[in-house]
């Protein structure tokens, strides 16, 4: 047998090996783990759209205050322009 040979061999005998022990040592099912998993993607996409919204609030009234009428020489957001 050849190097290349060996090597894939080793690299397939240690990658079933893995799985083997993967599958013995899981803390559950597969079913319950897929669920645990899709709990958690859930969770992060939930949380992921609060923040989008509430960045939007507070970006939509920055805009708002940007495109309020304010007297001459005051920045936006109503602090006064240094002389």
């Amino acid at each position: 047998m050849n190097k290349i040979a060996s090597f894939f061999l080793g690299v397939l005998t240690g990658a079933l090996v893995g799985a083997v022990a993967g599958l013995l040592l899981a803390p559950s099912s597969g079913v319950e783990f897929r669920q645990e998993i899709s709990d958690r993607a859930q969770y992060v996409q939930d949380e992921v759209k609060k923040a989008a919204v509430e960045r939007r609030m507070e970006l939509e009234k920055q805009l708002a205050d940007l495109r309020a009428p304010r007297p001459i020489g005051t920045k936006p957001g109503g602090g006064a322009q240094p002389s």
